[in-house]
């Protein structure tokens, strides 16, 4: 029985990630800031805050593996947190890490730190190029990895593409409504960029088969089956048979319009959004296959049809929970509310 950490675990992926680590019999603690309604009573949690070391050193004495998920996500759009708490943050497990000889790091990143890539498939070769601030402090992070590689701890990296799946809700929430509704959903431009998504379950896998796989080393994730944006968006539309159609709008003042109501506080969006909605971006992931034996389950549809079936069945619990992370509650619409006039 492996004891495992789950640093972040009682946000959307490091609760999920918990959950799969139960399922393969290990012992699982979490370390958060907040605690998580559902989570099992099996399961230890060290509260504290990733930006004190002594919190993070004393969570991760006695563990086998630390999965390190704690992360300000774009949403948030605070440089400041962006900075503090995933690039300090992570420099501090790392450290407790090496001090208290853990066997294995897995240090979740983001394919942001691509920023909007030159060529598309992205490697693991491909030069990191951050577009924006969250996607830069993700990079630090990283580098912070390989840092302490070169000291001797074991640290593999995932980079997973935009997370989907049962209970992912955040912006998606906004999504889904819409479609519940029947209003319209808007693509950039003609919606023709390809986008591959990941889905929780097989970034879990992906996580879990790295932290058992000795060997620094860096792999991409997301799914192996994914079309354009505008496809995957009209094949739920189509799925949910609401009346909603996937309607383009003209890409460069609706990014415009995008970044200066995210400054202004009047809109969820952030600015990685405006960067990459109307952009190709998909990773090669043969890596992943041949090094983990990882095989992505879930399709770009299948995805977002199971995250919004999952958002119908528990549509009235999530309108009323407060206090949830970003990525497991609803948020408000703003200035997307105008879009609907656009539309």
């Amino acid at each position: 029985m492996k004891r495992v950490l789950i640093t972040g675990g009682s946000g959307y992926f490091g609760s999920l990630l918990m959950q799969k680590l139960r399922e393969k019999q290990c012992e699982c603690s979490v370390f958060d800031i907040n605690d998580a309604n559902d989570r099992p009573v099996d399961v230890r949690l060290i509260q504290g805050d990733i930006r004190d070391y002594e919190s993070i050193k004393n969570a991760s004495n006695g563990m086998d593996i630390v999965f390190h998920n704690v992360a300000q996500v774009p949403l948030a759009k605070d440089v400041e947190l962006f900075e503090s708490v995933n690039t300090l943050g992570t420099e501090n497990m790392l450290k407790a890490a090496l001090a208290g000889g853990i066997g294995k790091v897995v240090y979740t990143s983001s394919s942001a730190v691509f920023g909007v890539p030159k060529s598309n498939p992205v490697t693991e070769l491909t030069q990191p190029n951050p577009g924006e601030e969250y996607g830069l402090a993700k990079y630090k992070g990283e580098l912070m990895c390989h840092q302490f590689t070169q000291q001797g701890l074991d640290v593999s990296i995932i980079r997973p593409r935009t997370i989907m799946g049962h209970g992912r809700l955040g912006i998606f929430q906004i999504l889904f409504e819409w479609i519940r509704k029947g209003d319209n959903i808007p693509v950039l431009g003609d919606g023709s960029n390809l986008y591959q998504f990941v889905h929780a379950d097989d970034l879990a896998e992906a996580c879990i088969l790295a932290g058992l796989k000795p060997g620094s080393a860096i792999f991409n994730c997301g799914t192996d089956r994914f079309d354009s944006m505008r496809s995957v968006l009209e094949n739920l539309c189509l799925y949910a048979k609401t009346g909603s159609k996937v309607t383009g709008v003209p890409m460069w003042p609706a990014i415009q319009a995008m970044k200066l109501t995210s400054k202004l506080g009047l809109s969820p969006l952030g600015a990685y959004h405006a960067l990459m909605y109307g952009r190709s971006m998909y990773f090669d992931v043969s890596q992943a296959k041949h090094d983990l034996g990882w095989q992505p389950q879930f399709s770009n549809d299948e995805m977002f049809i199971d995250s919004y079936d999952w958002y119908l069945k528990n549509r009235t619990e999530v309108l009323a929970q407060t206090g949830a992370s970003h990525h497991r509650s609803a948020v408000k619409q703003g200035a997307l509310k105008l879009v609907k006039l656009w539309l």
